[in-house]
Protein backbone atom coordinates (compact mmCIF):
# COMPACT_ATOMS: atom_id res chain seq x y z
CA UNK A 1 0.00 0.00 0.00
CA UNK A 2 1.53 3.57 -1.28
CA UNK A 3 1.10 6.03 1.47
CA UNK A 4 1.57 9.72 1.81
CA UNK A 5 1.46 12.02 4.81
CA UNK A 6 0.66 15.39 4.58
CA UNK A 7 0.91 17.14 7.91
CA UNK A 8 2.45 20.88 8.86
CA UNK A 9 4.03 19.64 11.60
CA UNK A 10 7.38 18.10 10.99
CA UNK A 11 7.93 16.07 14.06
CA UNK A 12 4.23 14.82 13.69
CA UNK A 13 5.06 13.65 9.94
CA UNK A 14 8.05 11.93 11.36
CA UNK A 15 6.40 10.26 14.20
CA UNK A 16 3.67 8.79 11.92
CA UNK A 17 6.43 7.19 9.47
CA UNK A 18 7.98 5.85 11.82
CA UNK A 19 4.87 4.23 13.38
CA UNK A 20 3.65 3.07 9.36
CA UNK A 21 7.45 1.81 8.72
CA UNK A 22 6.29 -1.00 11.66
CA UNK A 23 3.54 -2.51 9.41
CA UNK A 24 3.45 -4.53 6.80
CA UNK A 25 3.06 -4.14 2.84
CA UNK A 26 2.93 -0.06 3.54
CA UNK A 27 5.50 2.05 1.01
CA UNK A 28 5.36 5.85 2.50
CA UNK A 29 6.51 7.53 -1.27
CA UNK A 30 6.10 11.22 0.36
CA UNK A 31 5.64 13.26 3.38
CA UNK A 32 4.94 16.95 3.38
CA UNK A 33 4.83 20.13 5.77
CA UNK A 34 3.67 22.02 2.40
CA UNK A 35 -0.34 20.71 1.58
CA UNK A 36 0.44 22.52 -1.68
CA UNK A 37 3.41 20.74 -2.58
CA UNK A 38 1.71 17.11 -1.09
CA UNK A 39 -1.40 17.43 -3.34
CA UNK A 40 0.76 18.07 -6.28
CA UNK A 41 2.51 15.02 -5.10
CA UNK A 42 -0.53 13.45 -5.32
CA UNK A 43 -1.59 14.21 -8.55
CA UNK A 44 1.62 12.74 -10.07
CA UNK A 45 1.96 9.26 -8.35
CA UNK A 46 0.13 6.46 -7.70
CA UNK A 47 -0.69 6.40 -4.41
CA UNK A 48 -3.41 4.34 -2.16
CA UNK A 49 -3.50 5.79 1.06
CA UNK A 50 -3.05 9.29 2.16
CA UNK A 51 -2.68 10.39 6.10
CA UNK A 52 -4.15 14.40 5.94
CA UNK A 53 -4.23 16.19 9.18
CA UNK A 54 -7.51 18.33 9.37
CA UNK A 55 -5.50 21.35 10.89
CA UNK A 56 -3.57 23.07 8.27
CA UNK A 57 -2.25 26.73 8.30
CA UNK A 58 -3.07 27.23 4.52
CA UNK A 59 -6.17 25.42 3.64
CA UNK A 60 -8.69 23.11 5.41
CA UNK A 61 -7.88 19.49 5.40
CA UNK A 62 -11.27 19.30 4.29
CA UNK A 63 -11.16 21.28 1.39
CA UNK A 64 -7.86 19.94 0.16
CA UNK A 65 -9.02 16.51 0.28
CA UNK A 66 -12.23 17.36 -1.54
CA UNK A 67 -9.87 18.82 -4.28
CA UNK A 68 -7.75 15.66 -4.41
CA UNK A 69 -10.66 13.73 -4.51
CA UNK A 70 -12.22 15.66 -7.57
CA UNK A 71 -8.91 14.17 -9.31
CA UNK A 72 -8.51 10.98 -8.04
CA UNK A 73 -11.77 9.46 -6.80
CA UNK A 74 -10.92 6.23 -5.37
CA UNK A 75 -8.08 7.47 -2.98
CA UNK A 76 -8.36 6.78 0.80
CA UNK A 77 -7.68 9.30 2.83
CA UNK A 78 -7.76 9.45 6.45
CA UNK A 79 -7.84 12.52 8.51
CA UNK A 80 -5.17 12.59 11.81
CA UNK A 81 -6.47 15.20 14.18
CA UNK A 82 -6.03 16.35 17.46
CA UNK A 83 -9.64 17.19 17.90
CA UNK A 84 -11.28 14.62 20.61
CA UNK A 85 -14.08 12.33 19.13
CA UNK A 86 -16.68 14.31 19.46
CA UNK A 87 -15.46 17.62 17.72
CA UNK A 88 -14.60 15.19 15.09
CA UNK A 89 -18.32 14.13 14.68
CA UNK A 90 -18.68 17.73 14.37
CA UNK A 91 -17.18 17.29 10.53
CA UNK A 92 -19.45 14.10 10.01
CA UNK A 93 -16.68 11.36 9.27
CA UNK A 94 -17.30 8.09 10.06
CA UNK A 95 -14.58 5.19 11.75
CA UNK A 96 -12.95 4.92 8.77
CA UNK A 97 -11.83 8.48 7.97
CA UNK A 98 -10.08 9.60 11.17
CA UNK A 99 -7.31 8.68 13.76
CA UNK A 100 -6.87 10.66 16.87
CA UNK A 101 -3.33 12.21 17.98
CA UNK A 102 -1.40 11.33 20.04
CA UNK A 103 -1.55 8.06 17.30
CA UNK A 104 -0.99 5.41 18.89
CA UNK A 105 0.30 1.97 16.93
CA UNK A 106 -2.48 -0.77 17.72
CA UNK A 107 -5.15 2.43 16.78
CA UNK A 108 -3.08 2.64 13.23
CA UNK A 109 -2.67 -0.76 12.62
CA UNK A 110 -6.60 -1.31 13.00
CA UNK A 111 -7.36 1.73 10.79
CA UNK A 112 -5.01 -0.07 8.25
CA UNK A 113 -6.51 -3.26 8.88
CA UNK A 114 -10.18 -1.61 7.92
CA UNK A 115 -9.40 -0.10 5.36
CA UNK A 116 -7.93 -3.24 3.65
CA UNK A 117 -10.98 -5.11 4.79
CA UNK A 118 -13.41 -2.37 3.41
CA UNK A 119 -11.32 -2.38 0.26
CA UNK A 120 -11.65 -5.78 -0.68
CA UNK A 121 -15.45 -5.63 0.16
CA UNK A 122 -15.27 -2.58 -2.15
CA UNK A 123 -13.50 -4.77 -4.94
CA UNK A 124 -16.10 -7.51 -4.64
CA UNK A 125 -19.22 -5.54 -4.70
CA UNK A 126 -18.30 -3.20 -7.19
CA UNK A 127 -20.34 -2.12 -10.06
CA UNK A 128 -19.41 -2.36 -13.52
CA UNK A 129 -17.89 1.46 -14.49
CA UNK A 130 -19.76 1.59 -17.87
CA UNK A 131 -23.18 2.69 -18.95
CA UNK A 132 -25.90 2.58 -15.78
CA UNK A 133 -29.16 3.83 -15.17
CA UNK A 134 -29.97 6.37 -12.78
CA UNK A 135 -33.29 6.97 -11.69
CA UNK A 136 -34.84 9.87 -10.28
CA UNK A 137 -38.89 9.41 -11.10
CA UNK A 138 -40.20 8.64 -7.52
CA UNK A 139 -36.66 7.26 -5.28
CA UNK A 140 -33.64 7.74 -6.48
CA UNK A 141 -31.81 4.04 -7.76
CA UNK A 142 -29.60 2.96 -9.80
CA UNK A 143 -29.22 0.38 -12.04
CA UNK A 144 -26.36 -1.49 -13.26
CA UNK A 145 -25.83 -2.44 -17.18
CA UNK A 146 -26.50 -5.96 -15.04
CA UNK A 147 -29.87 -5.17 -14.09
CA UNK A 148 -28.79 -4.95 -10.86
CA UNK A 149 -30.33 -2.02 -8.57
CA UNK A 150 -29.22 -0.09 -5.99
CA UNK A 151 -30.55 2.34 -3.24
CA UNK A 152 -27.78 4.73 -2.92
CA UNK A 153 -26.71 4.76 1.11
CA UNK A 154 -26.18 8.28 1.77
CA UNK A 155 -23.61 9.11 4.87
CA UNK A 156 -25.65 11.95 6.23
CA UNK A 157 -29.13 13.77 4.83
CA UNK A 158 -27.23 16.89 3.53
CA UNK A 159 -24.67 15.08 1.62
CA UNK A 160 -28.09 13.75 -0.26
CA UNK A 161 -30.07 16.58 -0.69
CA UNK A 162 -26.41 18.57 -2.02
CA UNK A 163 -25.83 15.81 -4.73
CA UNK A 164 -29.89 15.60 -5.55
CA UNK A 165 -29.47 19.72 -6.16
CA UNK A 166 -26.13 19.70 -8.25
CA UNK A 167 -27.86 16.28 -10.36
CA UNK A 168 -31.01 19.00 -10.65
CA UNK A 169 -28.34 21.60 -12.08
CA UNK A 170 -26.02 18.89 -13.55
CA UNK A 171 -23.56 20.17 -16.44
CA UNK A 172 -24.51 23.89 -14.85
CA UNK A 173 -22.02 26.19 -12.36
CA UNK A 174 -23.60 26.17 -9.04
CA UNK A 175 -22.32 28.98 -6.48
CA UNK A 176 -21.35 28.17 -3.19
CA UNK A 177 -23.16 30.60 -1.90
CA UNK A 178 -26.21 29.22 -3.43
CA UNK A 179 -25.86 25.96 -1.55
CA UNK A 180 -24.96 27.12 1.77
CA UNK A 181 -27.87 29.24 1.86
CA UNK A 182 -30.01 26.50 0.90
CA UNK A 183 -28.66 23.94 3.18
CA UNK A 184 -26.66 25.44 5.94
CA UNK A 185 -28.60 29.23 6.17
CA UNK A 186 -27.98 28.97 10.11
CA UNK A 187 -24.72 28.33 10.40
CA UNK A 188 -21.96 30.85 11.15
CA UNK A 189 -19.67 32.01 7.69
CA UNK A 190 -16.28 30.54 9.77
CA UNK A 191 -17.78 27.68 10.10
CA UNK A 192 -20.12 27.22 6.98
CA UNK A 193 -17.29 25.83 4.57
CA UNK A 194 -16.19 23.13 6.32
CA UNK A 195 -19.55 21.84 6.63
CA UNK A 196 -19.71 22.40 2.45
CA UNK A 197 -16.27 20.42 2.27
CA UNK A 198 -17.31 17.54 4.31
CA UNK A 199 -20.51 17.18 1.90
CA UNK A 200 -18.71 17.47 -1.04
CA UNK A 201 -16.51 15.04 0.42
CA UNK A 202 -18.81 12.46 1.05
CA UNK A 203 -20.81 12.54 -2.08
CA UNK A 204 -17.66 11.66 -4.11
CA UNK A 205 -16.78 8.72 -1.37
CA UNK A 206 -20.61 7.12 -2.27
CA UNK A 207 -20.38 7.34 -5.75
CA UNK A 208 -16.99 6.42 -6.47
CA UNK A 209 -18.82 3.51 -5.68
CA UNK A 210 -20.70 3.68 -8.99
CA UNK A 211 -17.57 4.84 -11.15
CA UNK A 212 -15.75 7.75 -10.20
CA UNK A 213 -15.27 8.67 -13.67
CA UNK A 214 -19.50 8.81 -14.40
CA UNK A 215 -19.95 11.41 -11.79
CA UNK A 216 -17.56 14.27 -11.72
CA UNK A 217 -17.66 17.08 -9.22
CA UNK A 218 -15.86 19.86 -10.79
CA UNK A 219 -14.95 22.41 -7.85
CA UNK A 220 -14.00 25.98 -9.33
CA UNK A 221 -13.38 29.31 -7.16
CA UNK A 222 -16.90 30.47 -7.17
CA UNK A 223 -19.11 26.70 -7.37
CA UNK A 224 -19.84 23.76 -8.41
CA UNK A 225 -20.31 21.79 -11.82
CA UNK A 226 -21.48 18.23 -11.68
CA UNK A 227 -21.13 16.04 -15.32
CA UNK A 228 -22.36 12.74 -15.54
CA UNK A 229 -21.01 10.84 -18.13
CA UNK A 230 -21.89 7.13 -19.34
CA UNK A 231 -25.45 7.22 -16.86
CA UNK A 232 -28.78 7.63 -18.68
CA UNK A 233 -31.16 9.64 -16.41
CA UNK A 234 -34.79 8.33 -16.76
CA UNK A 235 -35.69 11.87 -16.91
CA UNK A 236 -33.97 12.78 -19.35
CA UNK A 237 -34.92 9.24 -21.38
CA UNK A 238 -38.34 10.02 -20.93
CA UNK A 239 -38.18 13.61 -22.35
CA UNK A 240 -36.18 12.94 -25.26
CA UNK A 241 -38.48 9.59 -26.54
CA UNK A 242 -41.41 12.57 -26.52
CA UNK A 243 -39.49 15.14 -28.02
CA UNK A 244 -38.23 12.49 -30.93
CA UNK A 245 -42.01 10.95 -31.08
CA UNK A 246 -43.79 11.20 -34.37
CA UNK A 247 -47.64 12.73 -33.83
CA UNK A 248 -49.94 10.54 -31.68
CA UNK A 249 -51.99 8.76 -33.69
CA UNK A 250 -53.55 4.83 -34.12
CA UNK A 251 -50.51 4.19 -36.02
CA UNK A 252 -48.17 5.74 -33.39
CA UNK A 253 -50.45 4.61 -30.12
CA UNK A 254 -48.02 1.59 -29.12
CA UNK A 255 -45.17 3.88 -28.90
CA UNK A 256 -46.44 6.35 -26.63
CA UNK A 257 -47.49 3.38 -24.53
CA UNK A 258 -44.21 2.55 -23.79
CA UNK A 259 -42.98 6.02 -23.43
CA UNK A 260 -45.38 6.76 -20.88
CA UNK A 261 -44.65 3.59 -18.71
CA UNK A 262 -41.36 5.33 -18.71
CA UNK A 263 -42.74 7.71 -16.04
CA UNK A 264 -42.70 5.58 -12.44
CA UNK A 265 -43.95 8.20 -10.79
CA UNK A 266 -43.68 12.13 -9.70
CA UNK A 267 -39.83 14.15 -10.09
CA UNK A 268 -38.09 13.03 -6.51
CA UNK A 269 -41.75 11.95 -5.14
CA UNK A 270 -40.55 10.72 -1.95
CA UNK A 271 -38.00 13.74 -1.23
CA UNK A 272 -39.85 16.72 -0.10
CA UNK A 273 -37.35 19.36 -1.14
CA UNK A 274 -38.90 22.94 -1.91
CA UNK A 275 -36.69 23.64 -4.75
CA UNK A 276 -37.43 20.54 -6.92
CA UNK A 277 -41.17 21.29 -6.87
CA UNK A 278 -41.09 23.66 -9.76
CA UNK A 279 -39.23 20.94 -11.96
CA UNK A 280 -42.11 18.20 -10.92
CA UNK A 281 -44.29 20.17 -11.30
CA UNK A 282 -43.11 20.93 -15.06
CA UNK A 283 -42.82 17.23 -15.81
CA UNK A 284 -46.46 16.42 -14.37
CA UNK A 285 -47.92 18.98 -16.62
CA UNK A 286 -45.79 17.28 -19.15
CA UNK A 287 -47.26 13.65 -18.89
CA UNK A 288 -51.05 15.44 -18.39
CA UNK A 289 -50.91 16.50 -21.15
CA UNK A 290 -49.79 13.33 -23.20
CA UNK A 291 -52.45 11.24 -21.20
CA UNK A 292 -55.07 13.35 -22.09
CA UNK A 293 -54.03 13.71 -26.22
CA UNK A 294 -54.01 9.68 -25.77
CA UNK A 295 -57.33 9.74 -23.84
CA UNK A 296 -58.85 11.67 -26.19
CA UNK A 297 -57.67 10.20 -29.04
CA UNK A 298 -59.24 7.03 -27.58
CA UNK A 299 -62.68 9.01 -26.80
CA UNK A 300 -62.50 10.68 -30.07
CA UNK A 301 -62.66 7.57 -31.85
CA UNK A 302 -65.03 5.57 -29.56
CA UNK A 303 -62.97 3.38 -27.73
CA UNK A 304 -64.45 4.23 -24.69
CA UNK A 305 -63.30 1.87 -22.27
CA UNK A 306 -59.50 2.45 -23.08
CA UNK A 307 -60.70 6.24 -23.17
CA UNK A 308 -61.68 5.46 -19.42
CA UNK A 309 -58.69 3.80 -18.19
CA UNK A 310 -56.46 6.99 -19.52
CA UNK A 311 -59.41 9.46 -17.33
CA UNK A 312 -59.21 7.50 -14.84
CA UNK A 313 -55.11 7.47 -14.46
CA UNK A 314 -55.40 10.97 -14.51
CA UNK A 315 -57.63 11.54 -12.07
CA UNK A 316 -55.63 9.35 -9.77
CA UNK A 317 -52.80 11.21 -10.46
CA UNK A 318 -54.17 14.58 -10.36
CA UNK A 319 -56.79 14.27 -8.20
CA UNK A 320 -58.05 18.01 -8.51
CA UNK A 321 -58.14 17.83 -12.48
CA UNK A 322 -61.75 18.75 -13.55
CA UNK A 323 -61.74 17.92 -16.89
CA UNK A 324 -61.31 14.31 -16.71
CA UNK A 325 -63.86 13.56 -14.18
CA UNK A 326 -66.18 15.82 -16.24
CA UNK A 327 -64.99 13.71 -19.17
CA UNK A 328 -65.61 10.25 -17.19
CA UNK A 329 -68.99 11.81 -15.96
CA UNK A 330 -70.22 12.49 -19.78
CA UNK A 331 -68.62 8.72 -20.76
CA UNK A 332 -70.71 7.32 -18.01
CA UNK A 333 -73.80 9.20 -18.94
CA UNK A 334 -73.68 7.79 -22.50
CA UNK A 335 -73.72 4.44 -21.35
CA UNK A 336 -76.59 4.58 -18.64
CA UNK A 337 -74.18 4.28 -16.12
CA UNK A 338 -76.03 6.35 -13.48
CA UNK A 339 -74.01 5.01 -10.35
CA UNK A 340 -70.44 6.29 -11.37
CA UNK A 341 -71.55 9.56 -13.07
CA UNK A 342 -72.44 10.06 -9.05
CA UNK A 343 -69.38 8.65 -8.27
CA UNK A 344 -67.10 10.80 -9.95
CA UNK A 345 -69.27 14.15 -9.44
CA UNK A 346 -68.93 13.62 -5.94
CA UNK A 347 -64.94 12.84 -5.95
CA UNK A 348 -64.19 16.00 -7.48
CA UNK A 349 -66.66 17.83 -5.09
CA UNK A 350 -65.16 15.85 -2.36
CA UNK A 351 -61.27 16.49 -3.83
CA UNK A 352 -61.90 20.10 -4.53
CA UNK A 353 -62.92 20.97 -1.72
CA UNK A 354 -60.50 19.33 0.56
CA UNK A 355 -57.62 20.78 -1.59
CA UNK A 356 -58.90 24.34 -2.63
CA UNK A 357 -62.33 24.84 -0.29
CA UNK A 358 -63.88 25.55 -3.23
CA UNK A 359 -66.82 23.92 -5.41
CA UNK A 360 -66.41 22.49 -9.43
CA UNK A 361 -66.30 24.78 -12.05
CA UNK A 362 -69.99 26.44 -13.11
CA UNK A 363 -70.31 24.36 -15.73
CA UNK A 364 -69.78 21.03 -14.78
CA UNK A 365 -71.86 22.12 -11.77
CA UNK A 366 -74.85 22.81 -14.45
CA UNK A 367 -74.30 20.17 -16.69
CA UNK A 368 -74.83 17.70 -13.86
CA UNK A 369 -77.79 19.20 -12.41
CA UNK A 370 -79.35 19.28 -15.74
CA UNK A 371 -78.36 15.32 -16.36
CA UNK A 372 -79.54 14.81 -12.93
CA UNK A 373 -82.68 16.71 -13.38
CA UNK A 374 -83.18 14.14 -16.55
CA UNK A 375 -82.67 10.95 -14.60
CA UNK A 376 -84.96 12.14 -11.51
CA UNK A 377 -87.90 12.71 -14.48
CA UNK A 378 -87.34 9.54 -16.02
Amino acid sequence: MKVIIIDDEQLAVDYLERQLMKINNIEIIGKFIDPIAGRSEIFLKDVDLVFLDISLPEINGIELAEQILEKKPDLRIVFVTAYNEYAVKAFELNALDYIVKPIRADRLIKTINRISEHESKQDSAEMKTYTMRMNIFRQVTVEASNGQFSVIQWRTTKSQELFLYLLQHRRQLVRKSVLIDLLWPEYEPDKVYSQLYTAIYHIRKTMARFGGENFQIINLMEGYILNIDHVLLDVEEWESQIESAPSLSFETIDQYMEIMKLYTGHYLQEYDYWWAENERQRLKQLWLSISYKIADLYENNNQLDKAIVWFLEICNQHMQEERAYFALMKIYASMNNHVLVDQQYSSLITNLWNEFNEPPRGYITDWYNQWDGKINKS
